[in-house]
């Protein structure tokens, strides 16, 4: 398989611009029904969390607690889009449950919810178990810090690309990084309308590592690019060795994103309802992610390239 991306390129930055414009579209009636480009979820929106423990005898604390089966209980009960964690320590077993506000009668049904489904496991331990609120400000805080990570991570991959290579390959990646934030915030916004999908924590995650992988892959294809410019700049245009590059890196970045995506989709479909969506957003963005690298990043350079060459070159004279 051999791609002409520079031939067709019109046709890439098209379909790249059409995905983002609908995730926009998503995200701007998302802020208009929920007040938010995405819907949140309680790890940003603060809400109320159960903590149940489980008596100990000298270190003996049971067998495993199942968490789908705590999950099914919670559920029955009309607790839906609960965040139920397992907690473990030195002489501690137990469950944790948060969810979206409850009044008191709330609280107290979830609790005995917890607690019948937890007699199978062992005794509930009161001086092991608590019941928290945690408030919208916390939340906001807790995103506004997940949003400065991102945006340190961009610095950071922006400088050191603009020392590894040039301003402009570094400026056209960071480009290639938006789009994929973009796509997977898109998908997110859309799911959150369709399916009332939320966000939380572990999204935030997922963005840094979708660009840790996307920027690698843009790296490896602008490191081609740069070996081809040394060794052919005379006979060939830039166009070209962009063409070239990019398909002497083809098949590696295929099965690099293959092999990354393919135990995503195990997780996804497997991994139980605490890794689903985190796992959605890591295909989303990896998919993105090698589509950008490949497309989009290299298609900006070479135009961007070409265009300096056609201004720099000078007027003809007339005769």
């Amino acid at each position: 398989m051999k791609l002409d991306v520079i031939k067709h390129g019109r046709l890439y930055i098209t379909i790249s611009t059409t995905v983002i414009v609908a995730g926009l579209i998503a995200m701007v009636l998302s802020f208009q029904q929920l007040g938010s480009p995405l819907r949140l979820g309680i790890d940003f929106t603060g809400g109320s969390n159960i903590t149940l423990g489980l008596a100990c005898n000298a270190g003996n604390c049971g067998k495993p607690i199942d968490v789908a089966v705590i999950r099914q209980a919670v559920e029955s009960k009309g607790f839906s889009n609960s965040v139920i964690q397992l907690v473990e320590g030195k002489d501690l077993k137990g469950i944790s449950v948060r969810t979206s506000h409850l009044s008191s009668e709330q609280r107290v049904k979830l609790k005995e919810t917890m607690t019948e489904s937890l007699k199978q496991y062992g005794e509930v331990d009161p001086k092991k178990s608590q019941i928290d609120e945690v408030g919208p400000a916390i939340g906001q805080q807790a995103l506004n810090n997940g949003l400065l990570a991102l945006g340190l991570s961009f610095a950071g991959i922006g400088v050191y690309l603009a020392f590894r290579f040039q301003l402009d390959y570094a400026t056209f990646a960071i480009v290639a990084l938006f789009h994929d934030i973009f796509v997977t915030a898109g998908v997110f916004a859309i799911l959150g309308l369709t399916m009332g999908v939320e966000i939380d924590s572990l999204f935030i995650v997922s963005m840094l590592t979708i660009c840790g992988f996307s920027v690698n892959d843009t790296v490896v294809i602008y490191d081609r690019i740069r070996e081809n410019v040394k060794i052919d700049t005379d006979t060939t245009s830039f166009n070209d060795l962009v063409n070239a590059s990019v398909n002497q890196t083809l098949w590696r970045s295929i099965n690099t994103t293959l092999t990354a995506t393919l135990p995503l989709i195990a997780i996804f479909l497997f991994g139980g309802a605490t890794l689903r969506f985190f796992s959605l957003a890591l295909i989303v963005g990896f998919l993105s992610g090698a589509y950008s690298s490949i497309f989009n990043a290299s298609i900006l350079l070479a135009w961007w390239r070409s265009r300096q060459v056609t201004v720099r070159q000078p007027p003809l004279e007339a005769n």
